[in-house]
């Protein structure tokens, strides 16, 4: 088992940190402020051509793996949830395109995407279903002629005022009449024609330079050469793109832990109170401590997912579990930041509270904590299935 990277994992880490470390706190604290997207941050990364790090190299991209992408996202995610936010669609949302894609498909989706020249969103979660993915009721039914008229709402889908690309999961066959609850699904990828589509975008508590909206769509035309996989199997599709979204978002929750936490540890290093620096104190240096190690833990289940995400093993436990590790022990070191910091973490100058605000997205979203350990529970446990 070797835990060293790659001369070439370490130019990837080492070139994404060039990159970010051009846009410091100052940065995003005022795209906090003015829910400004970090255009700027964006094109970069485009730019440094780690929007195709896991795609292809005939179609523009580095052919790599989930590991590869995984080092990407921890590096951008220590600059906070905007940052990452602001990328990760791109860099893992057109998965099941990878996965299922066929070579037409790839060909006219991927390298655009790659280049930064199209805008994507994610189109999955609904107000009624939730979590519940089965019971979408945005329906994309076939027409004459060909091709797929879609009618639906769906909620939380970031970038949507801005995106101009869609990968949007629907149901193709009513879940009455499907034996499963996961068939009758279809996904698709293509254009965000804002003539058939409502877009409003949704006040939140933290990450207000990337938007998340509620879209409403009525009459979208979408063409048959557009559906990723077969019709009717895009549950299976979908599985294939989550699981790379797990893994990434746990690395971004891994290196957003650790820049908090060296906030934290540099401050409690240098403010002295009562004659002696607040760091020599246990009572500041074992709940940091604590934090340290669980954030090391998080990042071995994290780098252990996309090796077996890689080499195409069966990763669901392991995605899901680095996910809640990474993003609790995230939550855990913001608080501590600001807890470290006292009055002053109350304070945007010193930017933990950001991070704090930030972090609580962690229990949320991709999947929240509940639902990942009733997944453990059935999956590692034995235990009946409780959803």
């Amino acid at each position: 088992m070797d835990f060293d990277l790659t001369e070439e994992q370490r130019a990837i880490r080492d070139a994404v940190a060039k990159i970010c470390s051009r846009f410091d706190d100052a940065y995003w604290l005022e795209r906090e402020r003015t829910g400004t997207f970090p255009e700027d941050f964006a094109a970069e990364i485009a730019k440094g051509g780690f929007y195709g790090v896991t795609m292809e190299d005939q179609y523009g991209g580095s052919g790599l793996g989930i590991t590869e992408a995984s080092l990407v996202m921890q590096e951008i995610g220590r600059y906070g949830a905007a940052a990452s936010s602001a990328v990760h669609i791109n860099i893992f949302g057109l998965q099941p395109v990878v996965g299922f894609g066929t070579d037409e498909q790839k060909a006219r989706m991927l390298p655009p995407l790659i280049r930064g020249e199209h805008r994507s969103c994610f189109g999955v979660t609904e107000p009624d279903a939730g979590l519940d993915t089965t019971h979408i009721s945005t329906f994309a039914r076939r027409r004459e002629g060909g091709g797929y008229v879609v009618n639906g709402r769906k909620v939380w889908t970031s970038t949507a005022q801005r995106a101009d690309h869609i990968l949007l999961v629907t149901r193709t066959t009513p879940i009455e009449e499907c034996k499963r609850p996961t068939d009758g699904m279809s996904v698709f990828y293509t254009d965000f024609d804002r003539s058939k589509i409502d877009v409003h975008e949704i006040a939140k508590m933290g990450r207000k330079a990337v938007d998340s909206n509620a879209i409403f769509i009525d009459g979208l035309e979408v063409p048959e050469e557009n559906r990723i996989g077969a019709e009717g199997e895009g549950f299976k599709v979908l599985l294939h793109g989550l699981n790379a979204e797990r893994i990434i978002v746990a690395a971004a929750a891994v290196g957003f832990g650790m820049h908090v936490l060296e906030k934290a540890a540099a401050y409690a290093r240098e403010r002295v109170v009562f004659g002696r620096p607040i760091g020599q104190n246990q009572a500041i240096q074992h709940p940091l401590a604590a934090v340290w190690m669980r954030l090391q833990a998080a990042e071995l289940m994290t780098y252990k997912a996309a090796a077996l995400y890689d080499q195409g093993r069966p990763c669901g436990l392991e995605a899901n579990t680095a996910r809640n590790l990474a993003g609790s022990a995230a939550y855990e070191a913001a608080f501590r930041a600001v807890r470290t910091h006292g009055g002053f973490g109350f304070a945007q100058e010193y930017h933990v509270e950001r991070y704090f605000r930030e972090s609580v997205l962690n229990f949320i979203a991709p999947v929240s904590e509940e639902l990942i350990l009733s997944y453990v529970a059935e999956k590692a446990l034995g235990m009946p299935k409780s959803y």
